[in-house]
């Protein structure tokens, strides 16, 4: 995969409305990276090609990667990231954005045994603890989730962090794509929006999940994940 030089614009997929950029725009500001929204809930359509000066994003959703029939769209994206990875486009997933990214290289994306979300620690593996990305982060940090699906590695992939429940949360594929299967993006207001979504508070009911468990852990926890997000993404805008 030709490496390639530093991006000047963000190409930023978004697969339903809530599920925004977050705090990853403002780490674009300050790299001087302009960023542009692909809405594709609304039926924004995707470019054929991505330009050499320009880095992926692909944000979360609750579809699952298998249910293209359902989601035309997921077909066109899958196209887009082979081409960016033979491109050695920069790309950065986040939770189905990073499931995608493992299917775009030929792997397995599948229902996990159960749904991960709200709060809970992850933790960094070797390989994590040395990646440049989260040089100087706690070996073990709480995170937010909201996933039941997962992904297996692709060849030659790294693992960079797990949880008790699912192996494959922060991932390196090649040089410069990161696929991230929690939310590091998401800020405390955006948290408490999920939750105020009746889609959403469905979902946590089935689970036998507790919302207001999940905003006293927003309290606690938000600025921290902020404070990782932004060192996370910072770094990644500048390999």
């Amino acid at each position: 995969m030709p490496l390639k030089r530093r991006p000047t614009d963000a190409l930023i997929i978004e697969h339903v409305p809530h599920e925004t950029a977050g705090t990853i725009l403002p780490a674009l500001n300050s790299s001087g990276i302009s960023g542009r929204s692909v809405k594709l809930w609304r039926g924004d359509r995707l470019p054929q090609n991505i330009d050499d000066n320009t880095l992926l994003v692909v944000m979360g959703g609750p579809m699952g990667v298998y249910e293209e029939d359902r989601y035309p769209f997921i077909k066109d994206e899958l196209r887009l990231l082979e081409r960016a990875w033979h491109r050695g486009v920069k790309t950065l997933g986040i939770c189905l954005g990073a499931q995608l990214m493992a299917r775009a290289l030929g792997c397995r994306v599948y229902k996990g045994e159960a749904k991960e979300i709200g709060w809970y620690p992850i933790e960094l593996t070797e390989e994590g603890r040395r990646d440049p990305l989260l040089l100087g982060f706690p070996e073990r940090l709480t995170v937010f989730h909201w996933h039941g699906d997962t992904f297996e590695l692709p060849r030659g992939a790294r693992l960079l962090a797990r949880s008790s429940l699912f192996e494959n949360q922060l991932v390196r594929m090649g040089r410069n794509w990161y696929a991230v299967q929690f939310h590091l993006e998401l800020t405390e207001k955006m948290i408490l929006e999920w939750l105020s979504l009746e889609e959403n508070l469905e979902e946590l009911e089935e689970a036998g999940l507790d919302k207001n468990r999940i905003v006293e852990d927003t309290d606690l926890y938000g600025t921290r994940l902020k404070s990782y997000g932004n060192a996370f993404f910072t770094r990644f805008l500048r390999l």
